[in-house]
């Protein structure tokens, strides 16, 4: 396709644009005066940027084509190559773990307790990432077991004064429970069917909550939920932010151990054959319901302990905190950062949860730019920030 092409079809699109915001950047009608004012510099603005806009978006997707042929020769991302450096990656992990361990000193509080928020969204990413990464299932109603969690520590706490570190694994293990009770209704469903019954599954859940007034005391939700003790020392109010802090960040370490362990296990190699092909996997003789259940429990398990980490951070929930956009939100940290891999969950829940809070300083524009951000990651990078790379085995010759 030549230049010359191509910079007519830029000239059409920008006519196009001109035409369509025309009422909006043009007119405008001064209701004191009576008068209409002609704004024409804003349509020569318009069309400038229409114009080069379009030339730069052709140019990245002629671009894009030419790198995916390069990738497709050479398949290992830029983060595989240095995590197989050790002479490189040692050093950057001890930097990274340092910076980790200073970050509540080096910032302030309210940069920290960001900082939480994000890191539950990675826990959850990662959760969410064993079910649809891993097994393939696409699960919309994720957020159920992550108000699971939260409320199993709010309801024990509140009738039976359970502190902090009982709640978090039985948090984890009421989810895994939710998961395998979701589980066995949707075995024989894939695809968009399994979505719409996890979606129902997710709203059952926070309407059961928000109209149960004797359990759940309803919209107006459960408050004064208790920080994490550190051996029945009272902290400050900072104090405890820290401390919470080291515990998601111990949390999410021990998240991504589990996790990379069990997807280089037999039931990780099981989950990758069940989302390649369910018909092949069943017939290689690997249990299809055995391996959808372990998905479904183990995946909700680490959003339950989230919804534990998140009872505590608030020490307030209701049932308007979670909703379905939360499992969108989760969703879009899996397929955004790169579906199956660790590296790239973890740096796409860090992106959608850190970006809209560094964006306040544009106000109204800050959403804009963060779905435009969304808009270009899809197009130039639809298997994500971090796409995942099967590992390959090779049998040598002794």
């Amino acid at each position: 396709m030549t230049i010359k092409s191509e910079i007519k079809k830029s000239i059409l699109a920008a006519l196009w644009f001109m035409f369509l915001t025309f009422p909006i950047m043009v007119i405008r009608v001064n209701t004191v005066e009576n008068i209409v004012q002609w704004r024409w510099i804003n349509m020569a603005f318009v069309g400038a940027g229409s114009f080069f806009f379009s030339m730069l978006w052709r140019y990245m997707i002629k671009q894009k084509s030419m790198k995916a042929k390069k990738e497709a020769i050479d398949k290992l991302s830029f983060v595989q190559k240095i995590s197989q450096k050790k002479k490189i990656f040692i050093p950057l992990m001890i930097l990274l773990g340092c910076f980790i361990l200073a970050f509540p000193h080096l910032f302030s509080m309210y940069q920290t307790n960001i900082m939480i928020s994000a890191l539950i969204y990675v826990m959850l990413g990662l959760g969410l990432n064993i079910v649809i990464g891993l097994a393939g299932l696409l699960d919309l109603g994720y957020v159920a077991f992550f108000a699971v969690g939260a409320y199993s520590y709010a309801l024990l706490n509140y009738h039976y004064g359970l502190i902090f570190w009982i709640a978090l694994p039985l948090g984890g293990i009421l989810a895994l429970i939710f998961g395998v009770i979701l589980g066995y209704p949707v075995l024989r469903l894939r695809g968009d069917y399994l979505a719409i019954v996890t979606l129902g599954f997710g709203e059952i859940i926070r309407l059961v909550l928000e109209n149960w007034n004797d359990f759940s005391f309803g919209p107006s939700g459960i408050a004064n939920i208790p920080k994490p003790p550190l051996f029945g020392v009272d902290l400050s109010l900072s104090g405890s932010i820290i401390y919470l802090y080291y515990i998601i960040v111990g949390l999410v370490i021990f998240t991504i151990f589990v996790i990379n362990r069990l997807e280089n296990s037999r039931i990780g190699r099981a989950w990758i054959a069940l989302k390649d092909d369910e018909i092949a996997c069943q017939a290689m003789g690997i249990d299809k319901a055995k391996t959808k259940l372990r998905a479904f429990g183990l995946g909700a398990m680490w959003a339950g302990m989230g919804g534990v980490i998140f009872a505590a951070k608030t020490t307030f929930i209701n049932p308007a905190s979670f909703t379905i956009w939360e499992s969108v939100i989760i969703l879009c940290t899996v397929v955004l950062g790169g579906m199956g891999s660790i590296t790239g969950v973890i740096s796409g829940a860090l992106l959608l949860i850190l970006l809209p809070e560094y964006l306040r300083a544009f106000a109204e524009f800050r959403m804009i730019i963060f779905g435009a951000v969304l808009v270009l990651m899809m197009v130039f990078r639809p298997g994500g920030i971090i796409k995942n790379v099967r590992k390959t085995y090779k049998f040598q010759k002794t």
